[in-house]
Formats: structure tokens, C-alpha cells, sequence
């Protein structure tokens, strides 16, 4: 009879444990469930779209001042006279429409990067915000290297087709749907994303300095400018946004350049030499200033780039409806 009771309660005791795990396990899934969908409805389409927008105009417009500086970077013995003789060497030899190569996987490419970038660091932003308390520039580069990553891998194709065109005389007069094909066909999809790791090595910092320091800086200017009386931050958006998207130009060209130069390298035929193999060669020719070759054209490039990009995405941002960088 003891037995029968001792076993009626070990099994009751079994039961109700079973019962608050399963309890526990189901909460815990339902929390999980509920978060996921939260994040799925902060999803807001119009960062990706004025991302979308501001990286293919940007980079569509500077595409002749790309051309030279990968020029540069693909034959510094060649071109070492600096960028305006580099330009003038290019349209003399091969022709004006020479500083288009490139314009159709540029302008495809980097538009659908922007779109991600952008889209996904500001999906980012508050997540990142709540799982690093106390520490808000942290979670924002916990964001922006997120989104680089995200950006980098679907960039890396087109990219790839980019490099090619511009440096490889058999693809010179192609355009995206000719020679896109082209190169699937001679080396595979594959192949195409055999720079991931100099995507990466560019990307990841190129997006963090960017963006963070655009919205650390816009934010800053924003709580200084406006201690005056008077002033309002929509008086000030367009200086704001045009000051703050200068100085974060230099801070992603300085921080990406190896990875510019490493990925020049990468895509333009460099026999599988794989990343760390392309980083020692790249170091053998000249030590660590050899990993800023075409420096000061890319600062003009890039510097284009990113206070036009910037300052478009604020521009479409507003005109979707959101808020102004740094005002919220």
C-alpha cells in the first residue's frame, strides 16, 4: 500500500514537473515567437528604398573617377603620375566613354547594397540598442557591421563583374548583361564570390565609419547648433546633413582603403592566390603604404560619394516621411 502511494506521488510529482516545463518551454517559444514578429513589423520598406536610391546615384555619377582610381590601383607602374594624368593616359588610349566602364553592375550592384546597408542597420539600430545596454555607439557598430556583412555578400557578383570590365580589355566593351553572363559561364557562380573575405575586408569597416559617424556626428551638431535661442534643427538640417556626411567620408576612406586595395587585387585575376596570399603580396610590394595605393583618388571618390549619398538619403528619407539623421 506504501508502495502504491510512494509510486501515485513520484508520478504526480513527474507530471506537474513535466507540466512547468512545458509551461516554461511554451512561454518561452511565445515570447520568442512574439519578438520575432516585432522585429518583422519594424521593418520599414522606405530605409531600403532612399538607401536603394542614394548608392546607385552616388555611385552611377563618380563611376569615371572609380575607373581611374581602380586603374591606379590595378597599374600603379603604369599610372603614377597621379589622377588627372591617369585620366587623361585613359581617355587618350582608350577613349572617353572608358570612364563609363563598369556603369551598369556599378549602378545595379550598389543599389541593391544600399538598399541592405541602409535598410538593414537601421532595422538593426534598436535591436542592437536593447541587446547592449548602456553603450548606444557600440550598438550601432554592432548594427553596421551586420549590415556590411549582409551588403558584401549580395554586392560581391556584381562587384566582381565591375573590376573585370575595367581592368580586363576582353571585357572592356561590354556591358552588365553581356559580360555578367560571360563570366558565370567561363568561371562559375562560384568564383564570383571567391572575394568574399575582400568584400568583407573593405565593406565591414567602409559601413561602419560611414554610418556610425554620420549619425554620432549629425547628432552632435545637432544638440550643439541648437543650444541657441531661436534655432530650430529643421533650420539647420541641409548644414547639418551636408557637414556630417563630409566628415564621415573621410573617416570610411581611411578605414577601408587596405580592403579597396585587397579587393582591386582579388577581382582583377590575381591566379587564386586566395586572400591571405593576395594581403602578403600586396605587402611585399611596398609594406603597409602599399595597401594605400590611389589613396588621394579615392579620397576625391569616395568623398564625392558619401556626402552625395548621405545627403540624398536624407533627402529621400524626408520625403518618405522619416525623420532627418541625428534628429531622432
Amino acid at each position: 500500500m506504501k508502495r502504491s502511494i510512494l509510486s501515485l506521488a513520484i508520478s504526480a510529482l513527474l507530471l506537474s514537473s513535466d507540466t512547468g516545463v512545458s509551461a516554461d518551454a511554451g512561454a518561452a517559444a511565445a515570447a520568442a515567437n512574439s519578438g520575432l514578429k516585432a522585429t518583422f513589423k519594424s521593418l520599414d520598406y522606405r530605409y531600403f528604398v532612399a538607401g536603394g536610391v542614394c548608392a546607385a546615384t552616388s555611385h552611377g555619377i563618380t563611376c569615371p573617377i572609380d575607373v581611374v582610381k581602380t586603374k591606379i590601383q590595378a597599374e600603379p607602374e603604369v599610372y603614377n603620375k597621379g589622377m588627372l594624368d591617369a585620366a587623361l593616359s585613359i581617355i587618350k588610349e582608350d577613349g572617353p566613354t572608358a570612364l563609363l566602364g563598369g556603369l551598369g553592375p556599378t549602378v545595379v550592384g550598389y543599389g541593391i547594397e544600399g538598399a541592405m546597408k541602409f535598410g538593414v542597420y537601421e532595422v538593426c539600430k534598436p535591436i542592437m540598442i536593447n541587446l547592449i545596454k548602456g553603450s548606444r555607439g557600440a550598438a550601432y557598430i554592432a548594427a553596421s557591421v551586420f549590415a556590411g556583412a549582409v551588403a558584401s555578400i549580395l554586392l560581391c557578383p556584381m562587384e566582381s563583374t565591375r573590376i573585370r570590365q575595367v581592368t580586363d580589355p576582353g571585357y572592356a566593351d561590354k556591358g552588365l548583361l553581356t559580360a555578367f553572363p560571360q563570366l558565370v559561364k567561363e568561371e562559375g557562380l562560384g568564383p564570383m564570390f571567391s572575394g568574399i573575405w575582400a568584400m568583407l575586408s573593405k565593406q565591414v569597416p567602409y559601413t561602419m565609419a560611414k554610418q556610425v559617424s554620420f549619425d554620432i556626428v549629425a547628432g552632435l551638431l545637432y544638440g550643439f547648433l541648437t543650444q541657441k535661442e531661436g534655432v530650430t534643427a529643421d533650420d539647420l538640417k541641409w548644414i547639418v546633413s551636408v557637414s556630417a556626411a563630409f566628415i564621415a567620408s573621410l573617416f570610411a576612406c581611411i578605414f577601408s582603403q587596405p580592403g579597396d586595395m585587397i579587393l582591386t587585387e582579388t577581382f582583377k585575376g590575381s591566379s587564386g592566390k586566395g586572400f591571405f596570399g593576395i594581403v602578403k603580396e600586396i605587402n611585399a610590394k611596398g609594406g603597409i603604404p602599399a595597401f594605400f595605393t590611389g589613396t588621394s583618388a579615392r579620397i576625391v571618390h569616395v568623398g564625392m560619394i558619401i556626402t552625395s549619398q548621405l545627403v540624398i538619403y536624407d533627402i529621400v528619407k524626408q520625403a518618405l516621411g522619416l525623420p532627418a539623421t541625428g534628429k531622432h
